[in-house]
Protein backbone atom coordinates (compact mmCIF):
# COMPACT_ATOMS: atom_id res chain seq x y z
CA UNK A 1 0.00 0.00 0.00
CA UNK A 2 1.72 3.36 -1.48
CA UNK A 3 1.29 6.01 1.71
CA UNK A 4 -0.93 8.76 1.87
CA UNK A 5 0.22 12.29 0.98
CA UNK A 6 0.36 14.31 4.58
CA UNK A 7 -2.71 16.30 5.86
CA UNK A 8 -3.36 19.44 3.61
CA UNK A 9 -3.89 21.62 6.64
CA UNK A 10 -1.30 19.73 8.81
CA UNK A 11 1.59 20.64 5.82
CA UNK A 12 0.13 24.15 5.68
CA UNK A 13 0.71 24.92 9.53
CA UNK A 14 4.22 23.61 9.38
CA UNK A 15 5.29 25.65 6.66
CA UNK A 16 3.74 28.76 8.75
CA UNK A 17 5.56 27.56 11.66
CA UNK A 18 8.81 27.28 9.29
CA UNK A 19 7.91 30.98 8.36
CA UNK A 20 7.65 31.78 11.87
CA UNK A 21 10.90 30.65 12.52
CA UNK A 22 12.73 32.41 9.59
CA UNK A 23 10.93 35.80 10.46
CA UNK A 24 11.31 35.40 14.49
CA UNK A 25 15.54 36.32 13.01
CA UNK A 26 13.57 39.87 11.66
CA UNK A 27 12.36 40.66 15.33
CA UNK A 28 13.08 41.57 18.81
CA UNK A 29 14.53 38.31 21.14
CA UNK A 30 11.50 39.20 23.16
CA UNK A 31 8.74 38.12 20.53
CA UNK A 32 9.70 34.59 20.84
CA UNK A 33 8.77 34.62 23.88
CA UNK A 34 5.37 36.13 23.07
CA UNK A 35 4.72 33.99 20.33
CA UNK A 36 5.05 30.94 22.30
CA UNK A 37 2.83 32.57 25.03
CA UNK A 38 -0.10 32.74 22.64
CA UNK A 39 0.61 29.12 20.95
CA UNK A 40 -2.15 27.01 23.12
CA UNK A 41 -4.36 29.83 21.55
CA UNK A 42 -3.66 30.39 18.33
CA UNK A 43 -3.17 28.60 14.72
CA UNK A 44 0.25 29.07 13.29
CA UNK A 45 -1.60 31.05 10.77
CA UNK A 46 -2.47 33.44 13.46
CA UNK A 47 0.79 33.88 14.75
CA UNK A 48 2.31 34.27 10.98
CA UNK A 49 0.13 37.04 10.72
CA UNK A 50 1.32 38.66 14.38
CA UNK A 51 5.06 38.34 12.95
CA UNK A 52 4.42 40.58 9.47
CA UNK A 53 2.19 43.11 11.75
CA UNK A 54 5.41 43.17 14.13
CA UNK A 55 7.99 43.37 11.56
CA UNK A 56 6.37 46.55 10.55
CA UNK A 57 5.81 48.11 13.68
CA UNK A 58 9.10 47.64 14.39
CA UNK A 59 10.35 49.10 12.02
CA UNK A 60 8.53 52.14 12.14
CA UNK A 61 9.97 52.71 15.60
CA UNK A 62 13.98 52.44 14.07
CA UNK A 63 13.02 54.93 12.09
CA UNK A 64 11.09 57.28 14.18
CA UNK A 65 11.53 56.81 17.42
CA UNK A 66 14.84 54.54 18.44
CA UNK A 67 16.91 55.72 15.55
CA UNK A 68 20.05 54.82 16.77
CA UNK A 69 19.12 50.91 17.04
CA UNK A 70 18.29 47.84 15.22
CA UNK A 71 14.97 46.30 15.40
CA UNK A 72 17.10 43.43 16.94
CA UNK A 73 18.50 45.70 19.77
CA UNK A 74 14.56 46.61 20.77
CA UNK A 75 14.03 45.43 24.61
CA UNK A 76 10.92 45.44 26.54
CA UNK A 77 11.93 48.75 28.10
CA UNK A 78 11.92 50.44 24.87
CA UNK A 79 8.32 48.89 24.57
CA UNK A 80 7.52 50.02 27.90
CA UNK A 81 8.19 53.56 27.09
CA UNK A 82 6.35 53.88 24.19
CA UNK A 83 3.10 56.51 24.95
CA UNK A 84 -0.58 56.01 23.45
CA UNK A 85 0.43 58.70 21.09
CA UNK A 86 2.87 57.26 19.63
CA UNK A 87 0.73 54.34 18.83
CA UNK A 88 -1.76 56.68 17.30
CA UNK A 89 1.18 58.17 15.27
CA UNK A 90 2.36 54.28 14.07
CA UNK A 91 -1.55 53.98 12.64
CA UNK A 92 -1.53 57.44 11.15
CA UNK A 93 1.97 55.93 9.74
CA UNK A 94 0.45 53.04 8.07
CA UNK A 95 -1.36 55.28 5.70
CA UNK A 96 1.83 55.72 3.31
CA UNK A 97 4.80 54.18 4.13
CA UNK A 98 8.01 52.12 2.73
CA UNK A 99 8.97 48.76 3.47
CA UNK A 100 11.86 47.67 2.45
CA UNK A 101 11.38 48.90 -1.18
CA UNK A 102 7.86 49.02 -1.64
CA UNK A 103 5.34 51.88 -0.59
CA UNK A 104 2.34 50.89 1.10
CA UNK A 105 -0.99 51.80 2.64
CA UNK A 106 -3.21 50.12 4.83
CA UNK A 107 -6.72 50.68 4.94
CA UNK A 108 -8.88 50.67 8.12
CA UNK A 109 -9.31 46.79 7.94
CA UNK A 110 -5.64 46.76 8.20
CA UNK A 111 -4.77 49.31 10.77
CA UNK A 112 -6.93 47.57 12.91
CA UNK A 113 -5.49 44.61 12.42
CA UNK A 114 -2.33 45.77 13.61
CA UNK A 115 -3.60 47.45 16.40
CA UNK A 116 -4.80 44.17 17.68
CA UNK A 117 -1.89 42.59 17.24
CA UNK A 118 0.18 45.16 19.21
CA UNK A 119 -2.49 45.31 21.94
CA UNK A 120 -2.14 41.40 22.08
CA UNK A 121 1.69 41.77 22.24
CA UNK A 122 1.45 44.57 25.12
CA UNK A 123 -1.47 42.58 27.13
CA UNK A 124 1.47 39.40 26.79
CA UNK A 125 3.85 41.33 28.51
CA UNK A 126 1.33 43.68 31.03
CA UNK A 127 0.06 40.27 32.31
CA UNK A 128 3.26 38.62 33.12
CA UNK A 129 4.74 41.75 35.10
CA UNK A 130 7.25 42.56 32.53
CA UNK A 131 6.39 45.99 31.64
CA UNK A 132 4.27 48.07 33.72
CA UNK A 133 1.97 50.08 31.48
CA UNK A 134 -0.26 49.01 28.61
CA UNK A 135 -0.61 52.09 26.53
CA UNK A 136 -2.11 51.09 23.37
CA UNK A 137 -5.15 49.55 25.22
CA UNK A 138 -5.93 53.26 25.64
CA UNK A 139 -5.59 53.89 21.76
CA UNK A 140 -9.24 53.76 19.94
CA UNK A 141 -9.97 50.93 16.75
CA UNK A 142 -10.01 52.79 13.40
CA UNK A 143 -13.83 53.25 12.55
CA UNK A 144 -14.22 50.69 9.60
CA UNK A 145 -17.07 51.63 7.69
CA UNK A 146 -19.32 48.81 6.45
CA UNK A 147 -18.30 47.82 2.20
CA UNK A 148 -21.04 47.27 -0.08
CA UNK A 149 -22.26 43.81 -0.60
CA UNK A 150 -20.81 42.47 -4.04
CA UNK A 151 -22.63 39.64 -4.97
CA UNK A 152 -24.03 37.59 -7.98
CA UNK A 153 -27.57 37.76 -8.63
CA UNK A 154 -29.67 34.41 -9.80
CA UNK A 155 -29.47 35.16 -13.21
CA UNK A 156 -25.61 35.69 -12.96
CA UNK A 157 -25.04 32.86 -10.97
CA UNK A 158 -26.59 30.40 -13.50
CA UNK A 159 -24.43 32.19 -16.44
CA UNK A 160 -21.00 31.51 -14.70
CA UNK A 161 -22.03 27.95 -13.99
CA UNK A 162 -23.03 27.88 -18.00
CA UNK A 163 -20.23 29.75 -19.01
CA UNK A 164 -17.90 27.06 -17.13
CA UNK A 165 -19.36 24.42 -19.06
CA UNK A 166 -19.39 25.72 -22.25
CA UNK A 167 -16.29 28.13 -22.25
CA UNK A 168 -18.33 30.65 -24.00
CA UNK A 169 -16.51 34.38 -24.25
CA UNK A 170 -13.25 32.95 -22.70
CA UNK A 171 -9.57 34.11 -24.69
CA UNK A 172 -8.20 31.61 -27.41
CA UNK A 173 -5.74 31.39 -25.05
CA UNK A 174 -8.02 30.11 -22.27
CA UNK A 175 -10.00 28.09 -24.63
CA UNK A 176 -7.26 25.68 -24.98
CA UNK A 177 -7.05 24.49 -21.83
CA UNK A 178 -10.52 24.75 -21.57
CA UNK A 179 -11.69 21.07 -22.51
CA UNK A 180 -9.44 19.86 -19.68
CA UNK A 181 -10.41 22.12 -16.84
CA UNK A 182 -14.56 22.29 -17.07
CA UNK A 183 -15.25 19.77 -15.59
CA UNK A 184 -13.50 20.24 -12.42
CA UNK A 185 -14.23 24.09 -13.13
CA UNK A 186 -17.53 23.74 -13.03
CA UNK A 187 -17.17 21.87 -10.00
CA UNK A 188 -15.73 24.52 -8.03
CA UNK A 189 -18.08 27.06 -9.01
CA UNK A 190 -21.03 24.74 -7.86
CA UNK A 191 -19.56 24.07 -4.53
CA UNK A 192 -18.43 27.65 -3.76
CA UNK A 193 -21.82 28.50 -5.08
CA UNK A 194 -24.01 25.89 -3.59
CA UNK A 195 -22.54 25.47 -0.41
CA UNK A 196 -20.88 28.72 0.58
CA UNK A 197 -17.49 26.99 1.33
CA UNK A 198 -14.23 28.99 2.10
CA UNK A 199 -11.78 29.12 -0.50
CA UNK A 200 -9.25 27.31 2.44
CA UNK A 201 -11.66 24.78 3.04
CA UNK A 202 -12.38 23.84 -0.88
CA UNK A 203 -8.27 23.33 -1.65
CA UNK A 204 -8.23 21.11 1.85
CA UNK A 205 -10.87 18.90 0.75
CA UNK A 206 -9.63 15.06 -0.36
CA UNK A 207 -11.40 12.79 -2.03
CA UNK A 208 -12.40 10.49 1.09
CA UNK A 209 -13.56 14.01 2.01
CA UNK A 210 -17.28 13.63 0.22
CA UNK A 211 -20.13 11.16 1.00
CA UNK A 212 -22.46 10.69 -1.97
CA UNK A 213 -24.47 8.72 0.21
CA UNK A 214 -26.48 11.62 2.36
CA UNK A 215 -24.63 14.37 0.06
CA UNK A 216 -22.54 15.35 2.54
CA UNK A 217 -18.69 16.52 3.34
CA UNK A 218 -16.11 17.20 5.85
CA UNK A 219 -14.33 20.36 5.78
CA UNK A 220 -11.93 21.62 8.61
CA UNK A 221 -13.31 25.01 9.36
CA UNK A 222 -10.67 27.96 10.99
CA UNK A 223 -8.69 26.73 13.67
CA UNK A 224 -8.77 23.14 12.26
CA UNK A 225 -12.46 22.17 14.16
CA UNK A 226 -14.53 19.57 11.52
CA UNK A 227 -17.95 20.14 10.19
CA UNK A 228 -19.82 18.22 8.10
CA UNK A 229 -21.93 20.07 5.14
CA UNK A 230 -24.98 18.86 2.86
CA UNK A 231 -24.99 19.54 -0.75
CA UNK A 232 -27.79 19.67 -3.16
CA UNK A 233 -28.73 17.64 -5.69
CA UNK A 234 -27.24 19.66 -8.40
CA UNK A 235 -23.72 19.89 -6.21
CA UNK A 236 -23.99 16.21 -6.32
CA UNK A 237 -24.42 16.06 -9.93
CA UNK A 238 -21.60 18.12 -10.73
CA UNK A 239 -19.16 16.81 -8.43
CA UNK A 240 -20.05 12.93 -9.83
CA UNK A 241 -19.12 14.18 -12.86
CA UNK A 242 -15.75 15.56 -11.76
CA UNK A 243 -15.47 12.17 -9.99
CA UNK A 244 -15.80 10.50 -12.91
CA UNK A 245 -13.50 11.81 -14.99
CA UNK A 246 -10.65 11.81 -12.62
CA UNK A 247 -11.70 8.06 -12.69
CA UNK A 248 -10.84 7.74 -15.87
CA UNK A 249 -7.40 9.79 -16.50
CA UNK A 250 -4.55 7.65 -16.20
CA UNK A 251 -2.11 10.15 -15.31
CA UNK A 252 -3.11 11.17 -11.94
CA UNK A 253 -0.81 9.80 -9.50
CA UNK A 254 -2.98 6.75 -7.04
CA UNK A 255 -1.39 8.32 -3.89
CA UNK A 256 -2.50 11.68 -4.79
CA UNK A 257 -5.82 12.29 -2.56
CA UNK A 258 -6.57 15.76 -3.17
CA UNK A 259 -10.37 16.67 -4.82
CA UNK A 260 -9.22 19.50 -7.05
CA UNK A 261 -6.37 19.39 -9.11
CA UNK A 262 -4.30 21.37 -11.21
CA UNK A 263 -3.14 20.38 -14.89
CA UNK A 264 -0.09 19.38 -13.10
CA UNK A 265 -2.17 17.03 -11.20
CA UNK A 266 -1.00 18.39 -7.71
CA UNK A 267 -3.46 19.60 -5.20
CA UNK A 268 -5.05 23.14 -6.76
CA UNK A 269 -3.73 26.26 -5.18
CA UNK A 270 -5.73 29.25 -3.56
CA UNK A 271 -4.13 31.18 -6.06
CA UNK A 272 -5.64 29.14 -9.21
CA UNK A 273 -8.87 29.25 -7.63
CA UNK A 274 -8.95 32.48 -7.39
CA UNK A 275 -7.92 33.28 -10.90
CA UNK A 276 -10.47 30.50 -12.61
CA UNK A 277 -13.08 32.32 -10.36
CA UNK A 278 -11.66 35.49 -11.32
CA UNK A 279 -11.90 34.42 -15.48
CA UNK A 280 -15.33 32.81 -15.63
CA UNK A 281 -17.01 36.06 -13.32
CA UNK A 282 -15.48 38.52 -15.98
CA UNK A 283 -17.47 37.66 -18.36
CA UNK A 284 -21.11 37.36 -16.94
CA UNK A 285 -20.42 40.24 -14.96
CA UNK A 286 -17.69 42.49 -15.98
CA UNK A 287 -18.34 45.43 -13.40
CA UNK A 288 -18.07 43.71 -10.23
CA UNK A 289 -14.88 42.37 -8.67
CA UNK A 290 -15.84 38.56 -7.91
CA UNK A 291 -13.78 36.62 -5.82
CA UNK A 292 -13.95 33.14 -3.96
CA UNK A 293 -15.52 34.90 -1.04
CA UNK A 294 -18.07 36.69 -3.18
CA UNK A 295 -19.30 33.89 -4.47
CA UNK A 296 -19.34 32.86 -0.86
CA UNK A 297 -21.90 35.80 0.18
CA UNK A 298 -23.33 34.78 -2.80
CA UNK A 299 -24.56 31.36 -1.01
CA UNK A 300 -25.27 33.37 2.53
CA UNK A 301 -27.43 35.75 0.48
CA UNK A 302 -29.32 33.07 -0.92
CA UNK A 303 -30.17 31.47 1.85
CA UNK A 304 -30.82 34.43 3.81
CA UNK A 305 -33.54 34.93 1.47
CA UNK A 306 -34.84 31.28 1.66
CA UNK A 307 -34.55 31.05 5.16
CA UNK A 308 -34.75 34.38 7.14
CA UNK A 309 -32.77 32.57 9.62
CA UNK A 310 -29.75 34.40 10.33
CA UNK A 311 -28.74 31.69 12.60
CA UNK A 312 -28.99 28.81 10.26
CA UNK A 313 -26.75 31.08 7.68
CA UNK A 314 -24.24 31.10 10.51
CA UNK A 315 -24.43 28.26 11.10
CA UNK A 316 -23.44 26.89 7.44
CA UNK A 317 -20.89 29.10 6.96
CA UNK A 318 -18.93 28.70 10.34
CA UNK A 319 -19.26 31.91 11.94
CA UNK A 320 -18.74 31.86 15.64
CA UNK A 321 -20.18 35.34 16.34
CA UNK A 322 -23.85 35.54 14.31
CA UNK A 323 -22.95 39.78 14.61
CA UNK A 324 -20.65 38.37 11.68
CA UNK A 325 -23.59 37.06 9.44
CA UNK A 326 -25.65 39.93 10.46
CA UNK A 327 -23.62 42.47 8.90
CA UNK A 328 -22.63 41.00 6.11
CA UNK A 329 -26.10 39.27 5.17
CA UNK A 330 -28.88 41.29 6.60
CA UNK A 331 -28.14 44.07 4.13
CA UNK A 332 -30.32 41.60 1.72
CA UNK A 333 -33.26 44.28 4.11
CA UNK A 334 -32.98 46.40 1.10
CA UNK A 335 -34.63 44.28 -0.93
CA UNK A 336 -36.96 43.88 1.39
CA UNK A 337 -37.08 47.67 1.88
CA UNK A 338 -37.59 48.11 -2.12
CA UNK A 339 -40.75 45.42 -1.95
CA UNK A 340 -42.79 47.16 0.45
CA UNK A 341 -41.80 50.60 -1.45
CA UNK A 342 -45.49 50.95 -3.07
CA UNK A 343 -47.10 49.61 0.02
CA UNK A 344 -48.11 52.62 1.16
CA UNK A 345 -50.87 54.59 -0.98
CA UNK A 346 -51.07 58.15 -0.35
CA UNK A 347 -53.82 58.59 -2.31
CA UNK A 348 -56.71 56.51 -1.28
CA UNK A 349 -59.15 54.73 -3.60
CA UNK A 350 -62.64 57.00 -3.46
CA UNK A 351 -65.19 54.70 -2.43
CA UNK A 352 -67.90 57.03 -4.27
CA UNK A 353 -66.21 56.25 -7.98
Amino acid sequence: MKKRNPDYYQQRNLNNLDRIDAMLDELPFFCEDFLRGVESRTSPLTRLNYCYDLRIFFDFLIKKKFRSKTVQDLTLEDLESLTDTDIEIFLSYLSNYRFGEKRLSCDEHAKARKLSTIRSLFKYFFNKGLIEVNNPSKVATPKIHEKEIIRLEDNEVSSIIDTAESGSGLSGHAKGYHEQTKVRDTAILTLFLGTGIRISELVGLDNESIDFSNNSFVVTRKGGNHAILYFSDEVAEALAAYFAKKEDDPKIPSDEHALFLSLQNRRITVRAVENLVKKYARIVSPLKKITPHKLRSTYGTALYRETGDIYIVADVLGHKDVNTTRKHYAAITEDNRRAVANKVKLHKPNDDD
